[in-house]
């Protein structure tokens, strides 16, 4: 079968090779795959980290071939989408029936596999301030993958949303998510004049999260997602150390081992099936694209998801 596969001897490292078709544990199904998502961090792996023959691919949407022999999950001729973990952008994958979730009729393959890593993350990052009613959110990077969902998922949820952008390119896409309001500058500059904020989704890092940590009300909560911009940071403690807050270091692999991702993905394809949540797909292409594509989302070139069908 074909898959992306690290090549570091190639200038964009990332090229389709023929590789052996997976064959499941018995544990596992085989998925014949239709569509997949990036996300930022595999693509930095590949980029930066990963050695020859590494294969990238966390977010996948196909038809069971082969259900799983020693456990119960989705039929054969089922539509899934799946958090695959790795080796997801390829023709088939092996995965756990827990890590899937049945695909509405409503529900298309790209629109499905947007979901699984910026959608749970998104979900998971918001239920660390629930319950929303009545709450305020800021959202950084709110143009990306996770933040597109996050402003809708917070709208839903009746918190009044904060989405924070370096330029006023996305502003208007912004609030057609779901913010109230729109911040605009570096490092959170644009959000202050709305602090203080009950919850914080901060995905920059570096002094980003150095104002985040600056904006909590009494008893707020700041989940950090991720660190683009700088893995360090110093802050203010008097600012932070108004009452009750706190900082959360959110990693999907830890949180998997609460909540496999089956259970957030029946609910958040449960969402767009009623058209209560809008995937925002800029970029669709075929695998073959899949190096120019990585090119163009690391470099910021697009707002949401970009998807792929193979």
């Amino acid at each position: 079968m074909q898959a992306v596969v690290v090549d570091t001897r190639t200038r964009q490292r990332l090229v389709i090779k023929e590789v052996p078709r997976p064959e499941p544990k018995p544990t596992e199904m085989l998925v014949k795959v239709h569509a997949v998502s990036l996300n930022r961090g595999e693509i930095r792996t590949a980029l930066e980290q990963a050695t020859d023959g590494w294969r990238p691919g966390w977010d996948v949407a196909g038809i069971v071939e082969r259900a799983a022999a020693a456990t119960s999950g989705p039929p054969v001729g089922s539509r899934v989408v799946c958090s695959s973990g790795s080796a997801g952008w390829a023709e088939y994958v092996a995965i756990a029936p827990a890590a899937a979730a049945l695909i509405p009729d409503a529900v298309s393959f790209e629109q499905a596999a947007a979901l699984p890593v910026a959608g749970l993350t998104a979900r998971r990052g918001l239920q660390l301030g629930t319950p929303l009613q009545g709450t305020k959110v800021l959202v950084s990077g709110a143009s990306g993958g996770v933040g597109t969902f996050a402003l809708q998922l917070a709208r839903l949820q009746e918190a009044q949303v904060v989405a924070a952008l370096r330029t006023n390119a996305h502003a208007e896409l912004a609030h057609q998510l779901g913010a109230d309001e729109v911040g605009v500058g570096d490092d959170l500059a644009g959000a202050q004049p709305y602090a203080p904020y009950d919850l914080i989704l901060e995905s920059v890092g570096g002094p980003s999260l150095a104002s985040a940590l600056g904006m909590l009300a009494p008893g707020g909560i700041c989940v950090l997602l991720g660190a683009s911009a700088g893995s360090q940071t110093s802050f203010d403690a008097a600012k932070f150390r108004v009452g009750g807050t706190s900082l959360y270091g959110l990693v999907m692999g830890y949180e998997f081992q609460r909540e496999p991702p089956g259970i957030g993905l029946t609910e958040l394809v449960a969402l767009v099936a009623t058209g209560k949540l809008h995937p925002h797909i800029s970029v669709t292409g075929r695998l073959s694209e899949v190096a120019d594509v990585a090119e163009r989302l690391m470099q910021r070139g697009f707002a949401g998801k970009a998807v792929l069908t193979v």
